[in-house]
């Protein structure tokens, strides 16, 4: 079977360079497929070769996350690998390890971001000793259904490994109710101040929470944004107490961390950018990592594609931001340049989520007064300009194209000043591809 394994490596590797060179694809779950059919262990065999493995699980912030984590750890000097591309299904996780594992090596750390619902098929094999689980939303209701439903796939995953220690956002009444484990760490945020011209959110969609204790309304002391705050219920359930306490100041072009009394500047922006630095930061803190070490090399961060990237259409400096549910949406959209050029694209393949009901829970008000056009793109291009009728855009600035790559030229074209983009998982994967879209000016 060690035969099969190495062969599988082998063949990782040559399909990773032949895609690589012909460009077809961008090899980040396919080869995950190949070597999984060669080699139903896989999983099972890359244990001895890393001493710490790390998980990321969660509805919003998995691939920042890990990819915090990552840069840290590798600035530290450690060798690591990880799924930095966000394929966190099954297939992608075994793609990322395949490509990268050299047998004749050993690893510090993987850190890899998981998808809910497969954390348990990976544990059936993988070692674990850390889980970072970030928050839970509601998300692509007809693949998981409710939050409890979520939730369970990851508690699944969690009752496997008894010596598991769990990094957990105490400010989500459902993710630090989670049970298991040798050690539970939670980290949370004591405050948050909004400077030039930033406001906190007041959404529909944030507006209660049932305790998953009792099943009754939780009190709030204070809410930050959806379900996560300070929380307390009649019948005993509240905040658990955090190692990591952290305040948080937002400015339009970066945000400041305290945490512990030490000083983290990060260069992303929106509190759901701050939650996911401050959980990095505290896991690395657990593995021993410096605080001046980790402020240095926090500054030299960058981010994955789509997530608060920065590339140039036509000279223009163009914002992408992935959006796949309305917590998330709410957060993005108050960090959109009114003064910007908008483009929408919203598909409904199965990585998306088939059912784009989300769009009704976003409040896509707060971007009607926006002065430019805003371009409507993807498979749903026609139901999001339905969207922003209803939000209270003037329909004649609203510009149908379904065509992701003629809404990208269209743009390319008549765009004079800054340009955001929010696409779904399966249009960004599009705009990867691009040659329009480059790195610098």
């Amino acid at each position: 079977m060690k035969r099969t394994f190495l062969l599988s490596l082998i063949t990782a590797k040559l399909l990773s360079t032949a895609l690589k060179v012909t460009k077809l694809s961008g090899g980040t779950s396919i080869i995950g497929k190949i070597v999984l059919k060669l080699c139903p262990n896989f999983l099972s065999y890359t244990n001895k070769y890393i001493n710490t493995k790390i998980n990321v699980t969660g509805t919003n912030g998995k691939t920042t996350t890990s990819g915090l984590i990552s840069h840290l750890l590798k600035k530290s000097g450690k060798r690591i690998i990880n799924n930095a591309m966000g394929a966190n299904m099954i297939q992608g996780v075994v793609n990322a390890l395949a490509v990268q594992l050299n047998p004749l090596l050993k690893y510090d750390c993987s850190v890899i971001e998981s998808d809910e619902a497969f954390l348990e098929v990976i544990y059936d094999k993988f070692d674990a000793d850390y889980l970072l689980v970030t928050n839970l939303f509601r998300d692509q209701l007809d693949r998981y259904g409710e939050l409890e439903t979520t939730k369970k796939l990851i508690q699944n995953g969690i009752n496997k490994k008894n010596n598991l220690t769990l990094i957990l956002n105490a400010d989500d009444p459902l993710v630090s109710s989670f049970e298991g484990g040798s050690k539970h760490i939670f980290y949370g945020v004591e405050n948050v101040e909004y400077k030039d011209g930033l406001m906190p959110s007041s959404a529909k969609t944030e507006e209660a929470f049932n305790c998953p204790n009792c099943g009754k309304p939780l009190n709030y002391e204070s809410k930050f944004y959806a379900q996560q705050g300070h929380y307390y219920c009649d019948c005993g359930y509240k905040r658990p107490e955090t190692k990591y306490k952290a305040y948080v100041t937002l400015y339009k072009d970066h945000s400041a961390i305290n945490i512990n009394y030490e000083y983290y500047e990060l260069p992303l922006v929106g509190l759901f950018n701050a939650y996911n630095a401050i959980g990095a930061i505290s896991l690395c803190r657990e593995l021993g990592l410096e605080p001046k070490e980790i402020q240095k090399n926090l500054k030299t961060f960058k981010v994955a594609f789509g997530r608060s990237e920065v590339k140039y259409l036509n000279g223009k400096r163009t914002l992408i931001q992935l959006i796949k549910n309305p917590i998330g949406a709410n957060e993005v959209l108050k960090t959109v340049d009114m003064d910007s050029n908008l483009l929408i694209i919203i598909n409904d393949n199965y990585a998306d989520g088939r059912d784009v009901s989300w769009l009704w829970d976003a409040e896509f008000e707060g971007i009607k007064d926006i002065k430019k056009e805003i371009v409507v793109s993807g498979i749903r291009a026609n139901d999001m300009a339905l969207r922003l009728k209803y939000a209270g855009v003037d329909t004649n600035r609203i510009k149908i194209v379904p065509n992701i790559k003629q809404a990208i030229k269209y743009l390319g074209k008549t765009a004079e000043d800054d340009i955001t983009i929010l696409p779904t998982y399966t249009a960004l994967l599009k705009l990867d591809k691009m040659k329009e879209l480059k790195k610098s000016v």
